[in-house]
């Protein structure tokens, strides 16, 4: 999820007290795969309501779901302007009528344009990305001057919209701050270009003699146009299965981005045609139970149906956490007699939306940053993040977590205050805290205490292991050794032999309250959250 806020003025020790004025820079959402039919989670607004901070403006950085699936939900409580590019706001009126909202709070800014708001001037300064109108934020505010990059890469063939302009990033230069993206900052080198993805793509199709069905990211739009202009290439006709995927591509065409798209054909129509002139761009890359690629590997399609001799191919990375449910769509896949490319055995059929270490080498030459503040990522992304800018002679002091306050000022930056932040849901058409394990009312939660626990896993050949350090918040509730705590929970974690973190969850929950109740003098509310990471390779 991202949702950022900046704040200008004074606000001592994090308390509500002093004159500041907000802006909210994105307003994402993320699935819980560990919970029962995968439901959204969304930012939680207590600690906003608690310290009086009401933004003026939402500003969204691109059109991506983690960027702007919970603005539905969460905006009617700001009631604020709403600043996107067309494409963004776009898909933000779908939402905003799929909930019956007015959407006249939507403004579009076009990529390059500045606006006002309050004492802030902001400035869309374009960035290639896996989406196009990707922006980052030039944030001006009394004498300081922050970049706020959102998600990039340093593309020079993005296939949608031109590559990034070194010459307008070194304009700017030097800024206060980069709000930056350490998604693959341990990843030497440079990311793979989309333009070299297409070329892959075109090869690659090439080669077969059935039916193909690429399986992409719907948001992933020069993917998307990549595929259907090979399609065309190698004499092949197109279609889009996923409802997800027919929407994105319809909001693009709209604006004119997939206007070299070949015309479509419904899926219903795809049996007249012969098995080398079908092409089927589809959802489900994930595993995700009822996208169109699962309901294909178990024959539940009414229009379609796999063969011996068809394709699939998978151009996207595996989530991590979602390792079994692939593992086991590929396995029914199969069953059909299907060629199957991946990442694994086709690794040139993908490229990330994010820069690897030579692209931020090559950015904060041009921006010149005095700070640093790593976002997004796990722990060990944002820590190789900091490394480097250290390198460079960046100063890097703070890794922030989800909940930290944030002072920048002529000393420099430094973490004014964290509050903790409960996960809320999307449960029954309203957003809701997540209820603890073990239930109780109000009053047995207050008398017993909370336990936060936000507990990082990846999935193994036999089961579960944790990765990185225990991120728990155990001062509202009884003494405990956590220590003793984490070593029982690894050996609880080798244990469990099941396939999906809702089934991880379910396994672990009784485990966990009789842990606690075994040595704790009262059991708190624990409030859990698993997360899905990659696994740190071993060194050769």
């Amino acid at each position: 999820m991202n949702l950022s806020l900046y704040g200008f003025g004074e606000r001592k020790n994090g308390d509500s007290g002093g004159e500041d004025d907000w802006i909210a820079v994105d307003c994402g959402m993320m699935i819980r795969q560990d919970l029962p039919d995968n439901p959204l989670q969304v930012p939680d607004l207590s600690t906003l309501e608690r310290l009086s901070i009401r933004p003026r403006a939402l500003i969204i950085t691109h059109g991506h779901e983690d960027h702007i699936g919970a603005a539905a939900w969460l905006w009617p409580r700001w009631g604020c302007p709403i600043h996107a590019t067309p494409l963004a706001a776009g898909l933000l009126r779908a939402k905003f009528v799929e909930r019956g909202l007015a959407t006249d709070a939507i403004r579009v800014i076009e990529p390059g344009e500045a606006l006002e708001t309050g004492p802030f001037t902001l400035r869309f300064l374009p960035l290639t990305h896996s989406i196009p109108e990707s922006c980052a934020l030039l944030i001006a505010a009394g004498e300081h001057r922050v970049l706020h990059t959102g998600d990039w890469k340093l593309d020079p063939e993005p296939l949608i919209g031109p590559p990034i302009s070194a010459a307008t990033f070194r304009a700017i230069a030097p800024v206060d701050l980069v709000v930056g993206d350490s998604t693959n900052a341990p990843l030497p080198g440079h990311s793979r270009s989309e333009g070299e993805v297409a070329e892959a793509l075109t090869r690659t199709i090439a080669q077969c003699e059935g039916r193909v069905v690429v399986s992409c990211f719907a948001s992933n739009l020069a993917r998307v146009l990549a595929i259907g202009r090979a399609a065309r290439r190698c004499g092949r006709r197109v279609s889009l299965m996923g409802r997800s995927m027919e929407r994105m591509v319809g909001v693009a065409r709209q604006l004119g981005y997939m206007d070299d798209l070949p015309p479509l054909v419904p899926v219903a129509d795809l049996g007249y045609l012969p098995p080398e002139e079908v092409l089927v761009i589809a959802t489900g890359s994930q595993g995700e139970p009822r996208a169109a690629l699962s309901r294909l590997s178990q024959g539940r399609h009414s229009h379609f149906e796999l063969m011996s001799g068809d394709t699939v191919i998978f151009s996207a990375k595996a989530i991590p956490g979602n390792e079994r449910l692939i593992q086991r769509l590929k396995a029914g896949l199969r069953h059909f007699g299907v060629s199957l490319f991946d990442e694994d055995n086709h690794p040139e059929l993908h490229a990330s939306g994010h820069p690897a270490e030579e692209e931020l080498r090559t950015f904060y030459g041009w921006v010149k940053p005095r700070h640093l503040l790593p976002v997004h990522g796990e722990a060990r992304h944002q820590q190789a993040h900091q490394s480097l800018a250290t390198s460079l002679g960046i100063q890097a002091p703070v890794i922030p977590t989800n909940g930290d306050l944030i002072r920048l000022d002529a000393n420099g930056l430094s973490l004014t205050a964290r509050h903790p932040q409960q996960p809320h849901i999307v449960s029954q058409d309203a957003v809701a805290a997540l209820p603890g394990l073990g239930g109780g009312d109000g009053g047995q939660r207050a008398r017993h205490g909370s336990l936060y626990l936000a507990l990082s896993v990846a999935a193994t050949d036999t089961g579960w292991t944790r990765i990185g350090r225990l991120m728990l918040d155990a001062s509202q509730a009884s003494p405990m050794d956590e220590t003793d705590f984490a070593d029982w929970l690894d050996d609880c974690l080798d244990e469990i032999e099941v396939d999906s973190l809702a089934e991880l969850r379910l396994a672990l929950q009784p485990r966990m309250l009789g842990w606690l109740a075994d040595h704790l003098h009262r059991v708190p509310e624990v409030h859990l959250q698993i997360l899905a990471v990659e696994a740190e390779l071993p060194r050769g």
